[in-house]
């Protein structure tokens, strides 16, 4: 797997006996500054990963039957792989950015949206020429290089026509989501068997099931005070918090015993003794909970996370914060709605219909497809 070389992809990587190959800079210089990245920070970066691919897949992919393709706009996966004539898969976490004649880009999928079809088809050419702009002189300067010929649309040209969908069908349904020919795999889920630190065993035996609250790697992005208001939100309400340090170095506010700070942990063992779990709506922690049948509140902040907020919402598993920027009023109001015997009902209820076994669908579909190529040829 080629990744970026982040302590914590190396770690989870070597878990599963999986080599890494260090692709560009690691996620955290990019992310864990005290500001979010700029316009000019974004065009540096694209012009890095794209020559990043170009140069590492070329020789890690050499003698592969395939190359899978996920995360920040690929651009340059799918060119190594055209170089090399193995076949090449896109898979997406969610649907966010898949261009649709339904909703504007940016807006939550299945949003009613005021404009016309004219006007949405606009919009989405701006957003190719975004795109394009980004990292179209990059790719095909490397393709040219190649001896490739230039693609007009890296947008589309990343996609292609059948992108996957690793994603539950419960939390991100794809009918009428985009035109493209979505295969929905699930999610693709590792299994976590790591026991749960002595420490934080004695803290969850010692009383109620706590509030978690973590922002993962949403450093820059994390609301301000994000601790201190669950904190203060979860003790009125009579609850423990449980702090998710994360890439935001998120702490408690005093030494008070009602509070405990944790660093990477395994998720899956850890929600289902919480009671509720406070996050940003990545696709990762938001499918996790939804596993573990624990209530969620979700502070959405970038991409597709408004999306998986209100799908949260709407599926009666939890709350979706209004704003960005909890008060202690706001989320008091979010734990009052999570908390309630009616939504943890619901969220067990909806853990149920939760496939664990997208991962193994995924591959499947691909070894089908690589076993079929050798036969036709």
């Amino acid at each position: 797997m080629s990744a970026p070389p982040d302590e914590d992809f190396s770690a989870l990587l070597a878990r599963v006996g999986v080599p890494l190959v260090p692709l560009g800079p690691t996620v955290r210089s990019v992310v864990a500054g005290t500001k979010p990245p700029t316009a000019d920070d974004a065009f540096r970066l694209a012009r890095e990963l794209v020559a990043a691919r170009f140069e590492t897949l070329t020789a890690a992919a050499e003698g592969s039957d395939a190359l899978l393709a996920t995360g920040l706009m690929p651009a340059g996966v799918r060119d190594v792989a055209e170089k090399l004539g193995i076949r090449y898969v896109y898979a997406c976490f969610h649907t966010y950015g898949l261009p649709s004649r339904h909703f504007p880009p940016g807006a939550r999928p299945g949003t009613p949206s005021p404009q016309d079809e004219t006007d949405l088809q606009a919009l989405w050419e701006q957003d190719a020429q975004r795109v394009n702009a980004l990292y179209g002189e990059a790719l095909n300067s490397h393709r040219a290089a190649l001896g490739l010929p230039p693609v007009d649309n890296v947008r589309d040209h990343v996609f292609t026509d059948q992108p996957w969908l690793a994603a539950d069908p419960a939390l991100c349904p794809s009918e009428g989501m985009t035109e493209l020919d979505l295969v929905q795999t699930g999610a693709w889920i590792l299994p976590d068997d790591r026991p749960l630190p002595a420490d934080l065993e004695a803290f969850l035996g010692a009383g109620a099931p706590p509030v978690y609250v973590g922002f993962g790697s949403m450093a820059a992005y994390a609301p301000k005070d994000i601790a201190r208001v669950t904190i203060e939100a979860s003790r009125a309400h009579g609850r423990r918090v449980l702090v998710g340090r994360g890439w935001a170095g998120l702490t408690p506010i005093d030494d008070q015993e009602d509070c405990f700070t944790v660093g990477e942990v395994n998720q899956q063992a850890l929600f289902p003794r919480v009671a509720a779990v406070v996050h940003h709506g990545g696709a990762g922690t938001t499918t996790t909970a939804a596993r573990a049948g624990v209530p969620q509140i979700v502070v959405p902040l970038i991409a597709d996370q408004p999306y998986l907020a209100a799908r949260v919402a709407e599926l009666g598993i939890g709350a979706a914060h209004g704003g960005r920027t909890p008060t202690v009023d706001s989320m008091s109001e979010a734990l009052r709605t999570a908390l309630t015997p009616h939504v943890r009902a619901r969220a067990k209820s909806v853990a149920d219909t939760i496939s664990p076994d997208g991962a193994a669908t995924a591959a499947k579909l691909l070894l089908d497809a690589v076993n079929r190529e050798h036969a036709a040829s």
